[in-house]
């Protein structure tokens, strides 16, 4: 006797309970299987993308804010700040490196960033064809910048100001594609890369075409006319004890704020830890409802069966097989529903990722399966045994004579 095939046969016969119960198991499943998924993702986004950054100095403001504008591009900037002040600080002894950032432009939603070549070191970008920039307006685009628009090396647009979609159009200087990187599975993989001086010109009251024939800076800053402000500097320290000192002396002794990824992304994962908690909490209720909604289903269900489970008896089947078909149909219930919620998961994280590409979100994928997810699994099987324990204890306890006398 087939007792798994006998479960499924039970459990196809009343097709809407079944479904109910697979379903509310796994909405509860779907909700741990997305937080798995977008916490695992979030975290490699967020050290990877900031690994080789020490420290951020900018306008005064959210030390968070300055670092989400500036190292993930999530955010607004905090301001502008003077390029001679930037200067001054970043020939402090305790610098090793400045990298120069100018944001304020986009296109179709994907940033536009003023800098230098040292920003394509930092992330160790390879180019699939053309090369960096040499003069002004000219720009590298990341991968999926490329992939996203459809552009090629050669190709011309036009940039927008401000960090979201924007009206204004800079039709005066179009920019012109000289490279597009490989997939670095990094923020630059959705950014438009060009020098200080392309985002200096484009918001030129007077239009000087003769600048354009310049070549740009490659390193550094870049020579500047007058009074020019940057956005802000990604710092690194020549030493350990800058970590101590150079925060503290560029917050007290300068108009600019300096602020540490490390310790502001920490303080972020311990304010999503609260909503990850809640979402959790959320999940585990769920869960609990549904374990409840099988342990139902089974014990009512027992009552009209207990005569079928005596004719089982008589024809041959252990007490050991009447308990094993009923913790039988409980696994089957909660591994049916731990597979469909990992699946609304992936499909959830999916659509979110599609509908915010640009956003927060960039950079992540629903296609990929995370070991942890095989404890989902683990859990609803662990789930469907314990609310199936009671009805097949009283299967087990069947008095074959009594029902069928009944």
């Amino acid at each position: 006797m087939n007792m798994l095939l006998l479960s499924w046969k039970y459990l196809v016969s009343k097709p809407l309970n079944t479904a109910l119960n697979i379903l509310l198991l796994a909405l509860g499943l779907s909700i741990f299987t997305v937080l798995l998924l977008v916490q695992d993702q979030f975290e490699n986004k967020m050290t990877k993308d900031a690994q080789g950054i020490d420290l951020v100095v900018g306008a005064k403001g959210s030390p968070l804010q300055l670092i989400l504008s500036s190292i993930y591009h999530i955010d607004f900037p905090t301001g502008n700040i003077p390029l001679e002040e930037a200067e001054r600080v970043s020939k402090n002894r305790l610098i090793e490196n400045v990298i120069p950032l100018g944001l304020g432009d986009n296109f179709e939603g994907f940033r536009i960033v003023g800098t230098n070549h040292d920003y394509l070191e930092l992330y160790q970008a390879n180019f699939r064809e053309g090369a960096a920039w040499r003069f002004p307006f000219e720009v590298v685009l990341g991968y999926e910048v490329a992939q996203k628009l459809q552009l090629k090396t050669g190709d011309t647009f036009v940039g927008s100001h401000g960090i979201g979609s924007s009206s204004h159009k800079h039709e005066e200087h179009p920019y012109k594609v000289t490279g597009i990187l490989e997939k670095k599975g990094t923020i630059i993989d959705h950014l438009i890369m060009t020098s200080m001086e392309s985002v200096w010109y484009t918001h030129d009251e007077e239009h000087d075409h003769t600048k354009l024939e310049k070549q740009v800076a490659s390193s550094g800053f870049p020579e500047a006319e007058g009074e020019r402000d940057i956005t802000s500097l990604l710092v690194q320290y020549r030493n350990p004890m800058a970590a101590v000192q150079l925060p503290r002396f560029i917050n007290s002794r300068s108009s600019l704020q300096a602020a540490s990824p490390a310790f502001e992304i920490t303080r972020l994962f311990e304010l999503l830890g609260v909503g990850i908690s809640f979402a959790q909490g959320l999940a585990l209720v769920i869960i609990i409802i549904a374990g409840l909604s099988i342990f139902i289903a089974l014990f009512n269900s027992l009552k009209e069966r207990r005569y079928d489970l005596a004719i089982m008896r008589t024809i041959g089947a252990s007490k050991g097989k009447v308990f094993l078909h009923i913790i039988l149909e409980g696994i089957i219930l909660t591994f049916l529903g731990a597979i469909l919620g990992m699946a609304i998961g992936h499909l959830f994280l999916y659509l979110l990722v599609v509908n915010n590409e640009q956003g927060s979100l960039a950079g992540f994928t629903a296609n990929f399966f995370l070991m942890e997810e095989l404890w989902i699994v683990v859990y609803a099987v662990v789930v469907g045994i314990v609310a199936a324990l009671i009805p097949a204890w009283q299967a087990y306890n069947t008095n074959i004579s009594e029902q069928l006398t009944k």
